[in-house]
């Protein structure tokens, strides 16, 4: 369970022929404490660009209710509400089935130490091409296009406010902070806790300070300011910006259908939400953590192809619970349909045991599910804890 649920309000979809906007979200405070603790973030990059918008159709606009909480804009979502949360955790029998034995573990899922510890002095050589890392759950080290950034960063061994309960992991993470090459940005795609961990982005803004670039969804600057990060850029579904120096590559918040909670008053005080990252040689889709809607398919008519996406594929039983907010793999190769992604990456998977599926069975439901497409496996892979691949990367990029 990742954490509590409260029944959510749901409201109606909100579409718009405007582009999205290109430049960073800074919302105007009443506080001059604030404005100032802001500034750092605010000057850090003030260029304007728009991108080439093949597509001008309507696509999905984030949405508020009443209150000014955040709602999903599709008729397939359904909030969880706590009643449902009880019959899941008492009515219903969980087939994890995770083994307390270790060797066995390593046996069936094993963790490596990825290549950059033994060879930093490959870290970011990509050439043309880009390559991920698999850290675990749904942390991607993604190398491409001359920037190295992190997709929902969790270095910790559990995915709670708490260090002594809540989801553990069952496999420990492949590095340490201190062991990561030099990190350019960050995405956070929403602050369940098995997403947004304070302690990493406390290391991370340790060893990587203000040249480090956090990129999150609206409504999550202040918390990120809290945790001592100055250079942080809030968007909305569709609004984009980029890392200082790098111009030509474009990080993109994009819709996902899911909810954000880390407290038992702060329900969808945030906003959720997939990205696309967009350079001139490469494109990435990350789609955090979602259920599946028709999102998809406006991302990929907008954005796609794209060369590779990091696509949940863990966490989704029993459906009638888990369906709104979890894709099980059949809608994980839906989106990767949808998104036109050229290669899919398995996350959210093999790590935390958040819901009752078997613990190994999302990669074999996913090979079943691709065979039923009709699609080549090879296209929607998964890969070892620490383990890397390799798109379109030439040899000489090594040398």
């Amino acid at each position: 369970m990742e954490e509590q649920v409260k029944e959510e309000q749901a409201g109606g979809s909100s579409s718009s022929t405007e582009p999205a906007r290109g430049e960073e979200v800074v919302k105007k405070r009443g506080s001059s404490t604030q404005d100032s603790r802001r500034s750092s973030s605010s000057r850090s990059s003030r260029k304007s660009f728009r991108l080439d918008h093949r597509l001008e159709e309507d696509v999905t606009k984030s949405k508020r209710d009443k209150h000014g909480r955040f709602v999903n804009p599709w008729p397939t979502w359904n909030a969880p509400t706590l009643y449902n949360v009880l019959k899941w955790q008492f009515t219903e029998k969980d087939h994890s089935k995770v083994p307390s034995s270790k060797e066995v573990l390593d046996r069936e899922l094993p963790v490596q130490e990825p290549y950059f510890i033994q060879n930093p002095q490959l870290a970011g050589k990509t050439g043309a091409g880009m390559r991920a890392t698999w850290l675990g759950h749904a942390t991607v080290l993604v190398e491409m296009d001359d920037l190295t950034f992190l997709t929902d960063p969790v270095f910790s061994q559990r995915a709670s406010p708490l260090h002594f309960m809540g989801p553990k992991r069952f496999r420990g993470p492949p590095c340490s902070v201190a062991q990561l090459p030099k990190i350019d940005a960050v995405v956070i795609s929403h602050t369940h806790y098995d997403h947004l961990d304070s302690g990493s982005v406390a290391s991370l803004n340790e060893r990587f300070g203000s040249e480090l670039r956090w990129f999150v969804p609206q409504g999550l600057m202040d918390w990120m300011q809290k945790c001592g990060c100055e250079n942080v850029i809030e968007l909305d579904w569709w609004e984009e910006n980029c890392v200082p120096g790098h111009d030509e590559v474009t990080f993109v918040l994009t819709p996902a259908q899911h909810w954000c909670k880390r407290t038992p008053t702060d329900d969808n005080r945030v906003l959720w939400g997939s990205w696309s990252v967009l350079g001139p040689g490469n494109r990435f889709f990350f789609a955090g953590d979602t259920g599946y809607c028709s999102a998809f398919e406006q991302i990929g008519k907008r954005f796609g192809p794209f060369d590779l996406a990091a696509i949940p594929i863990g966490a989704y039983e029993p459906r009638w619970f888990m369906k709104a907010q979890h894709v099980d793999p059949e809608e994980a190769v839906r989106i990767h349909i949808d998104v036109q992604a050229k290669c899919s990456l398995g996350i959210h998977w093999g790590t935390f045991a958040l819901a009752y599926e078997f613990y190994l069975d999302p990669p074999v439901k996913l090979k079943e599910a691709m065979d039923r497409y009709g699609l080549n496996q090879d296209k929607f892979f998964v890969l070892k804890h620490g383990e890397s691949k390799d798109l379109n990367v030439e040899e000489d990029a090594f040398e």
